[in-house]
């Protein structure tokens, strides 16, 4: 009996050493989609690691596969936090409910014109950045073409093989080129430019950036990409110029949201409100990012403010709202009338 006895208390000290060892506390792990480039992603995983006395599991997506992916894991939603990317992918999750609204600790911070985009805080602006052109000027003069400036020099049959972008299936890059068209020439127009544009696209591509770096290379002669990623590429060496379309273009703010039905809802908050904070937002450059931050005390690097102050006058009145509500309809009409066609 006595040998009973210290077996059960054995069994019973073993089982509060257990609790006290990791059963009692759970884990403090956060869940992060993140759609921007991907070292900024490691670079906010380590330091909020750091901040929060947590681990970050993150996976880097295109702004469009993150949405996809938050509707098929509606039922049991995996992620915490949806990082970056353009925003139109993020407010049609907002409109589905995949994501839920949030107003940060330091709103107040934030600059008014892109810290709400579509409004009762569905989708919080984080950056911003501008649609444009990369070009390898040195290839295109050697082969005799000229230099484009406009949308509508992008359809010069001397282009053909020559242009890049990405797929609005994938990207959400490729959907704000898509919204902008829309506004800048009206829809059907802008399908029917689409598909003249096909017939000189070299390579779709599966992410907004990855166009910049064929141009880079001489495997493209110009791409359709935000300017921000070109001027990360100059510095990487590669021979791009910046260029933004005469007929004016679109913009980007970069979203940021409470993914609906969180695990970890409270450490997604304060992740929120970590990386809207000024100190976090002046990392971007350190990785080459040059979107502007929405934090108004963040310091903005010369050569973000650049990109801005270069294509201000050229800025469109580009709708986020508008393209949210029609994204999905235009992305299965890209794909019906522009993609399928032969090239």
């Amino acid at each position: 009996m006595k040998r009973l006895l210290a077996g059960v208390l054995v069994v019973l000290l073993l089982a509060i050493g257990l609790t006290s060892a990791g059963f009692a506390e759970e884990e403090k792990v956060l869940n992060m989609y993140f759609s921007a480039a991907e070292n900024w992603g490691a670079l906010l995983a380590e330091k909020f690691e750091e901040y929060a006395d947590c681990r970050v599991d993150w996976i880097r997506m295109s702004s469009a596969e993150t949405y996809a992916r938050l509707k098929a894991e509606s039922d049991n939603p995996r992620g915490d936090v949806w990082v970056g990317g353009t925003l139109d992918p993020h407010t049609v999750a907002a409109d589905e409910g995949l994501t839920e609204a949030y107003q940060p600790s330091n709103w107040d911070e934030q600059i008014v014109a892109v810290r709400d985009p579509v409004g009762d805080l569905r989708v919080l602006g984080m950056y911003s950045g501008v649609l444009g052109f990369g070009v390898n000027v040195p290839l295109l003069e050697a082969e005799g073409i000229a230099i484009p400036q406009s949308w509508e020099d992008l359809l010069d049959p001397s282009l053909k093989g020559y242009v890049g972008m990405a797929n609005p299936n994938t990207s959400g890059t490729a959907l704000t080129t898509v919204g902008t068209l829309v506004q800048v020439f009206g829809e059907d127009e802008a399908f029917e430019y689409m598909t003249k544009l096909h017939q000189n696209i070299g390579v779709y591509t599966k992410s907004g950036a990855a166009p910049g770096v064929l141009v880079g290379r001489g495997e493209l002669g110009v791409c359709i990409i935000f300017l921000h990623d070109v001027i990360k590429h100059a510095e990487w060496g590669y021979p791009v110029t910046p260029i933004v379309p005469e007929e004016g273009t679109g913009f980007e703010i970069g979203g940021l949201n409470l993914i609906a039905g969180a695990p970890h809802p409270e450490l997604a908050k304060l992740f929120i409100d970590w990386v809207l904070s000024a100190e976090v937002q002046e990392l971007m450059s350190s990785v080459k990012s040059y979107q502007l931050p929405t934090n108004m005390n963040a310091i903005v690097p010369d050569v973000a403010q650049k990109i801005f102050d270069d294509a201000k006058d050229r800025l469109i009145a580009y709708d986020f709202t508008y393209v949210g509500e029609n994204a999905l309809r235009w992305m299965e009409r890209w794909t019906a009338e522009v993609y399928s066609q032969s090239r």
